[in-house]
């Protein structure tokens, strides 16, 4: 595997358990109870992350993407703490649809 890519996987991994620490210990916004980060892709350059999310009730998904906009700053930050890189990537929450589907297709079986 070539440097960048395993720089871009291990960027990906860092900035999952970077946020899903976040959401558990440092912030407090009840919204934000049972998300989950499942995955995230940056781009080779690391100068945009797509962290893909989802919540235990969908119910909440609106108001848990809401709170994930409202906290990116905070979450920003810490990634830049972490990763330690010349830029930090700008964070893009996107609801895990596959993740909703899976948990329908079991309901039918």
């Amino acid at each position: 595997m070539s440097a960048p890519r395993q720089r871009q996987r291990r960027a990906n991994e860092a900035i999952r358990e970077v946020v899903g620490s976040a959401l558990l210990v440092d912030l407090a916004d009840p919204r934000l109870q049972m998300v989950t980060i499942t995955s995230v892709e940056t781009t080779p350059d690391l100068g945009r992350a797509k962290v893909y999310w989802t919540v235990l009730d969908p119910k909440r998904v609106g108001a848990a993407a809401a709170a994930l906009e409202s906290s990116r700053g905070v979450l920003q930050g810490k990634v830049a703490r972490a990763i330690k890189s010349r830029q930090t990537p700008h964070l893009v929450f996107v609801h895990d649809e596959l993740q909703d589907e899976a948990h329908r297709l079991t309901a039918l079986i």
